[in-house]
């Protein structure tokens, strides 16, 4: 909850975005966003939430063009904790999408040596995407294996391992050089 927010608010936000999938189609896709603009229009008019909720429907109704400014504009209103971390996430994806897969990549490394939480897979596969769009599969590869094997039942150490390889250089691939 961000401090701009209360209970009753974040449940009523909630409970929309739980309802996301009635809103199919173009002309309900509106109404969703709409629905969102009358929930954050109860914010203060400098809240940093706002345009990260507004960011957030329009990307998830197919506009990553219109979501982009306004999760940099959350990000410069201050936007921190929780919320900024997805902020980074969907940002990163959206530029991706866009065909700017260096712009997200950048934006998210630093992610990866951010405080853990249960984002840190989320982040990694955003990462996964930006990287197989700069023709950097394998290094994408090894994120997402190197994330997966933490919730294995076995072969954690071994998926571990896998993934370091894929981005290790052979040990004689050095005396070659």
């Amino acid at each position: 909850m961000h401090q701009d927010t209360d209970p009753d608010w974040e449940e009523r936000l909630a409970a929309l975005w739980a309802r996301i999938d009635e809103y199919a189609g173009q002309a309900r896709e509106a109404e969703f966003r709409a629905e969102v603009d009358r929930l954050v229009n109860e914010l203060p008019g400098n809240s940093p939430v706002a345009p990260f909720e507004r960011a957030c429907a329009f990307d998830s109704t197919g506009h990553p063009d219109r979501a982009v400014t306004l999760y940099r504009e959350a990000l410069d209103l201050g936007l921190d904790g929780y919320r900024a971390r997805r902020t980074k996430i969907q940002l990163a994806s959206s530029l991706r999408n866009l065909g700017r897969p260096g712009e997200g990549l950048a934006l998210l490394e630093p992610e990866l040596h951010a405080p853990s939480d249960e984002l840190d897979d989320a982040v990694r596969a955003t990462l996964a995407l930006c990287l197989a769009g700069l023709g950097r599969e394998r290094e994408g590869l090894s994120l997402v294996l190197g994330a997966l094997s933490a919730h294995l039942p076995r072969y954690q150490r071994s998926m571990r391992n896998y993934a370091r390889l894929l981005i290790e250089p052979a040990p004689d691939e050095g005396a070659r050089a």
